[in-house]
């Protein structure tokens, strides 16, 4: 019964994180949730959209010490030096999305799928739209 139930669980995981990430492509608008981060310090200087980071997806998984005193993570939207160079060194998000605990970053379009001209700031609201739509043809 107990290996019944863990497999159960864990399909039932792999299938809302199968639609959790194919919610990404499949969307024509991705909607902000209260307390999503817009990381916009580099990335349009670099020709790519801002960066929507979903605070409480992973909230949910992770207390905040993981992120704000393990990893270093600022209280502050934009108050972290974040670059792509540290992010492929295991800093910051690199701590994780390395490829092996979370998907790594030869995925860009999953983290930088922010409108362009979006400002560094902290989400507050469940209505404003800051992803691109996709274009269907």
């Amino acid at each position: 019964m107990i290996t019944y139930l863990k497999n159960f669980l864990n399909r039932i995981f792999v299938i809302g994180s199968i639609a959790f990430v194919s919610s990404f492509f499949m969307a024509d608008v991705a909607v902000a949730e209260y307390g999503d981060v817009v990381i916009n310090n580099y990335a349009e200087a670099q020709g790519m959209r801002p960066v929507v980071f979903p605070h409480w997806f992973h909230r949910i998984r992770y207390t905040c010490k993981v992120c704000h005193s393990d990893l270093g993570f600022k209280f502050k939207a934009g108050g972290n030096d974040i670059t792509m160079f540290k992010i492929i060194d295991g800093q910051f998000c690199g701590a994780c999305h390395n490829g092996s605990i979370a998907w790594s970053v030869k995925n860009c379009n999953l983290c930088h799928s922010g409108k362009p001209g979006t400002q560094t700031q902290v989400h507050e609201s469940t209505s404003q739209e800051l992803a691109v739509p996709n274009v269907r043809r």
